[in-house]
């Protein structure tokens, strides 16, 4: 079995918690080019793993459960709630450790455990102007458990140019290793990091297809 992380071991205690500039290139901020997608087989990208299959209607905009300044499909499946810091002083506590990771704060989750999949979150910088690769490069060295092989390059998403990021993170308290994923786009407002890792509950191409879907299908919401 593969080893798991001690964020997976937290997503899995706290189930149903969870409810700069552009540069001068002359296009918008974010907006991206003709340049071709990269493509890299196996490890750590998995380019290989397919979109997952559409689901029903997409998340981010006005009137979905997670208002967001992007949109993006939801595979079939997979539902979205915006997230929700727990009331009280304990749930607090728990709340912010899993809502808040290196300068930004989550937004929505995207629940696939239905389908067979993890969760897919969306986080925003606490800052707006951040520039994607500075965003992610602080998400990931926000997290508790022991990193290793950290990856990042520029893709494109959807309607976006990106910076994408790839990690192994072992847990400090259980020594259990796994992958995550995360891709970073700027917005008129906060720049938002997509991110999934594979889990207790979760293996790589359980969470990859519908990963893939919603980043490749990122629209801005208007």
């Amino acid at each position: 079995m593969r080893p798991r992380s001690h964020a997976a071991v937290l997503a899995a205690l706290t189930i149903g918690l969870l409810a700069g500039c552009a540069e001068e290139t002359g296009r918008p901020a974010g907006q991206a080019s003709d340049r071709p997608a990269p493509q890299a087989t196996g490890e750590p990208w998995y380019d290989e793993v397919p979109a997952g299959a559409p689901g029903d209607g997409t998340v981010g905009g006005a009137g979905t459960p997670c208002p967001l300044p992007v949109s993006f499909p939801l595979a079939k499946g997979w539902k979205a709630k915006a997230v929700e810091v727990p009331t009280g002083e304990l749930a607090e506590l728990l709340g912010d450790a899993l809502t808040k990771r290196g300068g930004t704060t989550a937004r929505c989750e995207v629940d696939g455990r239905s389908s067979g999949g993890g969760f897919l979150r969306v986080w925003a910088t606490d800052q707006p102007g951040v520039a994607p690769r500075a965003a992610l490069e602080a998400f990931v060295a926000g997290t508790e458990d022991k990193l290793s092989g950290q990856q990042f390059r520029e893709v494109r998403a959807g309607a976006f140019e990106a910076t994408e990021a790839t990690w192994l993170a072992t847990s400090t308290l259980i020594d259990e290793e796994s992958r995550g994923w995360a891709l970073a786009v700027r917005t008129e407002g906060p720049t938002l990091v997509i991110t999934v890792s594979e889990g207790l509950i979760a293996e790589r191409d359980d969470v990859l297809p519908a990963y893939r879907l919603a980043t490749r299908g990122l629209a801005d919401a208007g």
